[in-house]
């Protein structure tokens, strides 16, 4: 449980990071569209660097494959 609350910390870190140096390099003025558009770049720099972690992280040597039972 404690992974996950801090996977979601991180994430959540990367995404406040990520949207506040988009922020200061878009040349304003800022329009809706703008902002629309830096939240939707810091959501995806934020999922994937969550998964990249999960991924680094997992205890299986096979992510994407589970082997089933004959």
């Amino acid at each position: 449980m404690q992974r996950y609350v801090m996977l979601g910390l991180a994430a959540l870190c990367v995404f406040v990071v990520v949207a506040a140096v988009m922020l200061k390099l878009m040349p304003g003025p800022l329009h809706e569209f703008d902002f629309m558009v830096i939240g939707s770049v810091a959501t995806l720099i934020a999922l994937l660097i969550m998964f990249l972690v999960m991924i680094g992280t997992s205890r299986s040597s096979n992510v994407f494959f589970k082997k089933r039972r004959k």
